[in-house]
């Protein structure tokens, strides 16, 4: 799966898109590797579309390196392959953090009232607990510490660092006359010190994004999401849609 330029270390973790690896000679870095795989509905909905984690590296990458350059801590080091990131090694703290700033999707089933398309000023924050079983329950901060989580400070540092990644993808994207709608992120203890970084990936899978503010012409996952029958040709022109959104983060990290 990896170049072979790149030599893996003992496989750690591996989820639903990405497997990590341990560096063979550096106990605070790991390898990321990307894979070919997509999912929807808690994994419900399975795919292979190939080339996919080359897509998602790139992409991944190019965020990280825009984050990084806009004084976000992150773990991203580099690239070690086509689809494979190298990055610090983590402990990874089991939330996602959605920032939201147009209203549709699931914000709309939770909340009846609201209307599709409804702008957030300032942004909503969300945070939800990864647990597949029980469907990623949304938490609150109380919940969060008292599970022991994350600590209070942890927690503010989470939603604010959240707001900033967001302010800099959306100015990163509307450069591109592209709306994001919203933009979810991770978060880890780094191994080295316990600092909290920006982990995990964002590539196309992480966020909604809609050229011209249209969600009919939306570039992102919820494609496959929507999808009533995922057939090859279906599936050829989702990659063709993740090439675009790879070549477009391309600009973000061009001098």
């Amino acid at each position: 799966m990896a170049s072979r330029s790149v030599t893996l270390g003992d496989k750690l973790t591996e989820g639903k898109t990405k497997i990590i690896y341990a560096h063979p000679t550096k106990d605070d870095v790991v390898y990321m590797v990307h894979k070919d795989g997509i999912t929807a509905g808690d994994g419900a909905r399975r795919d292979v579309l190939p080339g996919k984690g080359v897509l998602a590296c790139r992409t991944t990458s190019n965020v990280f390196y825009l984050l990084e350059d806009e004084g976000i801590n992150t773990h991203y080091i580099g690239m070690a392959a086509p689809n494979v990131n190298i990055v610090a090694r983590c402990t990874m703290i089991p939330l996602e953090v959605v920032m939201r700033r147009i209203a549709t999707g699931s914000y709309l089933r939770r909340h009846p009232d609201i209307a599709e398309g409804a702008r957030f000023e300032p942004v909503i924050v969300e945070t939800f607990l990864k647990d597949d079983a029980r469907h990623d329950p949304l938490v609150t901060d109380e919940e969060i510490v008292a599970m022991g989580v994350a600590t209070p400070d942890e927690v503010e540092a989470m939603r604010r660092t959240g707001r900033r990644v967001f302010e800099v993808l959306e100015a990163a994207w509307a450069a591109h006359e592209v709306t994001l709608v919203d933009c979810k992120i991770e978060f880890g203890r780094a191994a080295s010190d316990g600092t909290l970084l920006v982990a995990d990936v964002i590539d196309n899978d992480s966020w909604r994004i809609w050229p011209g503010g249209d969600k009919h012409r939306m570039l992102d996952k919820q494609i496959y999401r929507d999808m009533p029958e995922v057939t090859d040709a279906g599936l050829q022109a989702l990659y063709a849609t993740y090439a675009q959104v790879a070549d477009l983060t391309d600009t973000f990290v061009e001098e």
